[in-house]
């Protein structure tokens, strides 16, 4: 009876060492930050300073993930998975979203049965309005809105 106490205390102890793994992973998962660029031209640069090497510039709403912040400082990291830093006070917290494949229909409704009413380009930016299901209703500058299936986007 004594050993069959202690199994089911280690099986016990085990599942709740499962759980806090899970959920220490899944956190992380969800507490990715995002944040958009505030204004054209701001560079991405190789380090954390001013004179670090430039590795290439990017233009307002453009979104970038968050890796670390040091001092004023933001490791990010874009669409296309290249990471760089760029001065921090140059991020907002605006969600914009970035077309991710060569071309995307953008559709009168949330599925693909329903007609396009546009293409967007690869690289092009949008802001997300809302979500149902799997299908992002966003829109442009331009006045070009729709719904587009979130695989097809970053983040």
């Amino acid at each position: 009876m004594m050993k069959r106490q202690k199994t089911l205390h280690k099986s016990l102890l085990g599942g709740v060492g499962v759980s806090l793994l899970t959920l220490f992973l899944s956190t992380n998962v969800v507490a990715a930050e995002y944040a958009s660029v505030s204004k054209d031209g701001v560079n991405i640069r190789s380090g954390p300073a001013n004179n670090a090497e430039v590795y290439w510039e990017v233009f307002k709403d453009f979104p970038l993930k968050v890796l670390q912040r040091k001092e004023q400082w933001a490791q990010i990291e874009d669409f296309e998975g290249d990471t760089g830093w760029v001065y921090a006070p140059l991020l907002n917290d605006k969600k914009t979203v970035i077309i991710k494949v060569k071309k995307a229909n953008i559709r009168v409704g949330a599925g693909e049965n329903y007609e396009v009413s546009a293409s967007a380009l690869y690289g092009v930016v949008f802001t997300p309005e809302k979500t149902e299901g799997e299908w992002i209703y966003i829109s442009h500058s331009d006045g070009t809105k729709g719904w587009i299936h979130k695989s097809l986007i970053w983040p």
